[in-house]
Order: C-alpha cells, then sequence, then structure tokens
C-alpha cells in the first residue's frame, strides 16, 4: 500500500492492546471469535467498545475479551483499529476519534457502504486503511471476505489484514472498482445459497422426506460442492459432468433446471443486485 511504513517505537510503546473493535455487533464477534479460535491473537491482546451494556457482557463473559464504552480511550491503547459500526453511525463515530488517530496505526473497516474515499476524511495522510467486506458465513468460520487495496500481496499490512480475516474464512484481494460485482457474488450471494436449499427441502417434503433430514442432505451436499470446487479448482462444468451419467437421473434434473432458466435467472438477478448497489453507492 502506498505510503506503507514502520510503526514509531514512541506511540506503539504505549499501546496495551494489539486490536481494538469500535463496534460489538454480529460482524465483530464473528471476526473477534475467528482470531481467538485460531490463536492469531489472545483474549488479553483485544479490546472491544459498544454503546449498549448488555452487549459488552455478552463480549466479557463469552469471549474473555476487554470491554469499554470509551471509543477514545479504545483508539489511544491499540495498535489495529476495526471499524465495525453500522454505516450511519461512521461519521457520529469517527468525528471525535480524529485528534487520537495517528499514522502508527492500521485501520480497518467493515462499515458496508462506506468508500475507502470517504473514510480517509477522518485519519491522517500516510494512515494505513483498509476498507473489507465480510459476508456472513464469517458467524461460522466459512466467510467470503474482500479486501479491497492496490497493494502489493508483500505489503506487510496488507499481510496483517489478509490474516485477520482468514481466520473466519477466505479472502480475497480485488480493486474497489469492483465492489458492486463483489456485492453480487459474495455480499449478498448467501441468500441466494439458502433460497436453493429452501426449494430443494420443499421438493424432498414433496418426495416424502422430513424437512429437517431434508435439509442436512442438501446443505452438506452444498458445502462438499463447493469445497470440491475449491479445493480441486476445476470448472464448475467438469464437476458437474463427473455426476451426470448417459440416460441417467441426474441428466434428468440438470435438463429440466436449463429448462427453467436457471442460469439466466441467476444471471439477471446478480445484475440487478450489482445495479442496486451501484445506485445506491451515487445518492
Amino acid at each position: 500500500m502506498k505510503g506503507e511504513h514502520a510503526p514509531s517505537v514512541h506511540h506503539i510503546v504505549h499501546m496495551r492492546y494489539k486490536i481494538g473493535f469500535i463496534g460489538g455487533g454480529n460482524i465483530a464477534t464473528s471476526i473477534l471469535g475467528g482470531l481467538i479460535d485460531s490463536s492469531l491473537y489472545q483474549k488479553n491482546d483485544i479490546i472491544v467498545s459498544d454503546r449498549l451494556e448488555t452487549s459488552l457482557n455478552h463480549l466479557k463473559e463469552n469471549y474473555g475479551v476487554e470491554t469499554t464504552q470509551d471509543n477514545e480511550m479504545l483508539v489511544k491503547n491499540s495498535e489495529i483499529v476495526l471499524i465495525a459500526v453500522k454505516p450511519h453511525l461512521v461519521d457520529s463515530v469517527l468525528t471525535p476519534l480524529m485528534p487520537h488517530f495517528t499514522i502508527d496505526q492500521l485501520i480497518i473497516s467493515v462499515a458496508a457502504g462506506i468508500t475507502t474515499d470517504t473514510l480517509r476524511q477522518y485519519f491522517k495522510d500516510g494512515t494505513l486503511l483498509y476498507r473489507v467486506m465480510p459476508n456472513t458465513p464469517a458467524k461460522v468460520r466459512a466467510g467470503m471476505s474482500v479486501i479491497f487495496s492496490d497493494a502489493n500481496d508483500q505489503t506487510p499490512s496488507l499481510k496483517t489484514v489478509r490474516a485477520i480475516f482468514e481466520a473466519v474464512g477466505r479472502v480475497e484481494v480485488m480493486d474497489e472498482s469492483l465492489v458492486h460485482a463483489c456485492i453480487a457474488v459474495q455480499g449478498s450471494s448467501p441468500a441466494y445459497m439458502f433460497m436453493v436449499l429452501e426449494a430443494m427441502g420443499d421438493a424432498a417434503v414433496r418426495l416424502g422426506l422430513p424437512r429437517d433430514k431434508a435439509y442436512n442432505m442438501a446443505a452438506q451436499s452444498m458445502l462438499g460442492s463447493a469445497l470440491m470446487l475449491l479445493e480441486s479448482q476445476s470448472h464448475p462444468g467438469v464437476l458437474k459432468d463427473m455426476v451426470t451419467s448417459p440416460k441417467g437421473t441426474t441428466i434428468d434434473a440438470v435438463a429440466s433446471l436449463e429448462a427453467s432458466g436457471l442460469r439466466d435467472s441467476f444471471i439477471k438477478a446478480m445484475t440487478a443486485c450489482a445495479e442496486k448497489s451501484e445506485a445506491m453507492s451515487k445518492k
């Protein structure tokens, strides 16, 4: 990343926590849970701030991390600051903290829809800043996170950010100009998968299977299929052909799906998703 620099001993020596989370909601807890489970950071390396006392109590009891309602204290004492607040709260949260951020800190934002250019106004020139878009399966350590950056893969700060999000799944680094396409294929896609699973469950019930068993079989089949593609790096068409025998049952199902316009429906849906995301970003 442009402006990469070594941390200043003058500042780091006063910092108690390796990573501080501003916001203790679902995404934040997913990430910090992954960090602890992977041993990337210890519990006493982490501090989380939140407005709600109930959230802080939950974090303390379930994760054993330090908690606070004092964002200023968190910023002054954290080497890495991860911003995990709702998008509409970003300005009100970051504006009063502007004097307390230093260029020796690594800043990561997972605030949905807030661009890197918008975020930069809150930080000093030269601050290491990354925008990251996780998705909901991060909750079960199977997320797909996109880091929007033009940094070289060997950049130390990018390696750090990658390691944080690899603790909750897989990671890709993309140019931010592709954010709307990423939302369509990664951010919103868990909803499509759940719709497919629900439809498969309905079909299985129609065929006589108990719904809970049907969902288990469908979900595991989807998970296994995804893992086969990720681990083999084969074209999905090749993997599909491995299941379809001449005059067999699967090819009849595939033919029916093709006749129903499955591919066209997905292409249209994801294009609509990307277009809506782009339109929202211009408001």
